[in-house]
This record gives C-alpha cells, sequence and structure tokens, in this order.
C-alpha cells in the first residue's frame, strides 16, 4: 500500500509506474465544503440502480448511479445506453473545481454511490467508444475512505491506494489501454461513499 499522505508538497503524484498517467492530488476540498457537496450529492441526485447485461441477463447492481453532462448525451456501457441530465450549479461548480486543478476540460460526468464497503466495482477500464481518446477521466470522492487498485493488464503489477473524502484522482493518457481498476469490497467501511467521474464524450 502506498502512503501518499506523507507529504503533501509532492502532490500530484503519478501513482503508476508505468504505461500510464493516474495523477494523485489529494485532498482538494476543505471539510466544510466535504460536508456540503456529501450531503447535496447524496440527498439531491436522481439516483437510479445501475444496469449490466452480463451472459444475456439484464442485472441490477446495488450500486446507484446518475449521468450528467453539457447537453444530454448518449453513452453507453456494459451493453446499457444511459442519457444524460443538464449539469446543476453544484455539479458545474465541482466540475470547475477539477478543470482548475488538473489543468484539464469535462463535459460530462458519472456519479456513482456506493451504500456502505460491501458495495464496489470489479477490475474494468473505461474505453468506452464514446470517450475522448487517452482522454483524462477525474475522479472525486465524498464520504467514506475507500481503497482503489489498479493492476496491470500484461505484467500483472498492482497498485492500491486510499480515496480520502475530498480527494482527486485524473486518470489519463494510456492509463486505461494498460490498466483495470477497481474498488474493492470490504466489510470494514459501513458509511456511503459518493464518487464522481468527469470525462469528456466525443460525438
Amino acid at each position: 500500500m502506498l502512503n501518499l499522505f506523507e507529504d503533501v508538497q509532492k502532490f500530484p503524484i503519478n501513482i503508476l509506474p508505468k504505461d500510464g498517467v493516474a495523477d494523485y492530488y489529494g485532498k482538494i476540498f476543505s471539510d466544510q465544503e466535504c460536508e456540503k457537496y456529501y450531503q447535496y450529492l447524496f440527498n439531491q441526485i436522481p439516483w437510479e440502480n445501475d444496469e449490466a447485461v452480463i451472459f444475456g441477463k439484464l442485472i441490477y447492481t446495488k450500486r446507484k448511479v446518475a449521468w450528467f453532462g453539457e447537453k444530454q448525451f448518449e453513452y453507453t456501457y456494459s451493453k446499457r445506453t444511459k442519457y444524460a441530465k443538464l449539469w446543476t450549479p453544484e455539479l458545474l461548480a465541482l466540475k470547475q473545481r477539477c478543470e482548475e486543478v488538473s489543468g484539464e476540460t469535462y463535459n460530462s460526468c458519472l456519479l456513482n454511490l456506493y451504500h456502505d464497503g460491501n458495495e464496489g466495482m470489479a477490475y474494468h477500464s473505461d474505453g468506452e467508444k464514446d470517450l475522448k481518446k487517452h482522454g483524462a477521466i477525474a475522479s472525486l470522492t465524498f464520504g467514506a475512505e475507500r481503497k482503489f487498485s489498479f493492476k496491470h493488464k500484461f505484467s500483472k503489477d498492482r497498485i492500491d491506494l486510499m480515496l480520502e473524502n475530498g480527494s482527486l484522482l485524473v486518470m489519463k493518457g494510456k492509463t486505461q489501454e494498460n490498466w483495470l481498476h477497481r474498488l474493492p469490497p470490504t466489510t470494514k467501511v459501513k458509511m456511503p461513499r459518493v464518487n464522481l467521474t468527469f470525462r469528456t464524450i466525443e460525438e
């Protein structure tokens, strides 16, 4: 496990040793901002159970999702198509903070709600054809701190880090081509985590 909190002056840190960039910026919001945004996201976002087609069968996940953007984008993953709702002022403010910190731009966001540590995400890469090739994906965390794992597709190298409340991780370059990532389940976490993944859709 990497200890990324010893020297904040080192941020951002590319936590990947090769074949990609995953810049970790640490916590970019104050405790007061974290609480404000967490309460808004948890209570005001129109969450829905996620859907996926696995071996031809439609599955509904416990994890909930929402999809927003600058216009009503279509976005397809796990053989299901979603349609973006338009930005709220709060989401637009979060997007702008990510853009200021990362130096990247984003036009959409997939939000995830994990109610506790029993809910997670299996290894995958975000390689959907709608996404900008080698474009940046900014991942914001509010709520429970959770472990996040990368695994190299070929060498099987693994990198783990803890994503704390109010932190930002930006994946870009050839990361999605060479690395898988996941949110492993855990019985230790009892509180919800809200995750926002800002990205760029190309039509």
